[in-house]
């Protein structure tokens, strides 16, 4: 069975930094794009960066210049580098991953962490 395990997250002061980690865990899988989204209460989920398993990186326009996503494909691990946070980057924090098992293709999401920065 496969889960996504978060780490990092918490509280920072505006212009501040913190790193976020999901590992994927199981056995028997591969993965495809990973990426992480950000939930605001009372709000939809949206995209912040994802990254392919190529290497191919794409970010939300309020986050270019600011986050980097990178992925261990050896670790099955995602991370998201967030430098110059902002108040408007709090948030709920989710990673997910598209795995790829035998006969089927699914996304999994992490129990997500969460993220608040202040003035």
């Amino acid at each position: 069975q496969v889960q996504l395990v978060e780490s990092g997250g918490g509280l920072v002061q505006a212009g501040g930094s913190l790193r976020l980690s999901c590992a994927a865990s199981g056995s028997g899988f591969s993965v495809n794009n990973m990426g992480w989204v950000r939930q605001v209460p009372g709000e939809q989920r949206d995209l912040v960066a994802f990254i392919t398993n190529a290497g191919i990186t794409s970010y939300a326009d309020s986050v270019k210049g600011r986050f980097t996503i990178s992925r261990d494909n050896a670790k099955n691990t995602v991370y998201l580098q967030m430098n110059s946070l902002k108040p408007e980057d709090t948030g709920d924090y989710y990673c997910y991953a598209e795995i790829v098992a035998p006969g089927r293709i699914k996304d999994y999401w992490g129990q997500g962490t969460q993220v608040t920065v202040s003035p």
